[in-house]
Formats: C-alpha cells, sequence, structure tokens
C-alpha cells in the first residue's frame, strides 16, 4: 500500500502546483475550455497516463469545465502517487 503524505509534506508538494488546492484530503483542480467539444478531449488525454499509473482521478464536466480530483481511495487520503498524476495533468493542454 501506498504511504500518506503528511500535512507539512502535502503543503510543500502542492506549492509547486499551481492551480491546483488540496480540500481535506483531495488534490483538486479545475480547467476550463473553449466549449464541450475542447473539454471533452482533454479528458480524453487523462486515459493513457492515469491507466500508465494505475491511478484514476475523479472528473466532472459541466460544458466547457473539468474538476479533477485526486485522492489515493485505498490509502485514505492523499500521497505521492496523486502529486505525481497532478503534475502530468498540469503538463496536458
Amino acid at each position: 500500500m501506498t504511504q500518506l503524505l503528511t500535512e507539512e509534506e502535502i503543503q510543500q508538494k502542492a506549492s509547486h502546483l499551481p492551480n491546483w488546492t488540496v480540500e481535506a484530503s483531495t488534490l483538486k483542480c479545475t480547467r476550463k475550455f473553449k466549449d464541450f467539444i475542447q473539454a471533452i478531449e482533454f479528458v480524453n488525454k487523462l486515459v493513457e497516463p492515469a491507466e500508465s499509473a494505475q491511478h484514476h482521478p475523479d472528473i466532472e464536466i459541466s460544458y466547457n469545465k473539468v474538476n479533477i480530483s485526486l485522492t489515493t481511495h485505498d490509502a485514505g487520503g492523499l500521497t505521492q502517487k496523486d502529486f505525481d498524476l497532478a503534475k502530468v495533468i498540469s503538463e496536458i493542454n
């Protein structure tokens, strides 16, 4: 099982991820696009990195907005896996 991060580790790692916030035991980001089609294209780009990492974000789509939430469910909170995937997602256009 992946080890939970301490509050101090979470804050330190979160400081290197602009546009992401920590809410309770979840790392969150909202991306806004021109329209629904671009939002869906972005979500489709998340499939490969999530599958490769065997770590899947919770995703909500509302027209041109995509809300992404990361937490390591089996560990019960935030782990390095969440921050690694967040970094990859941040680099996707």
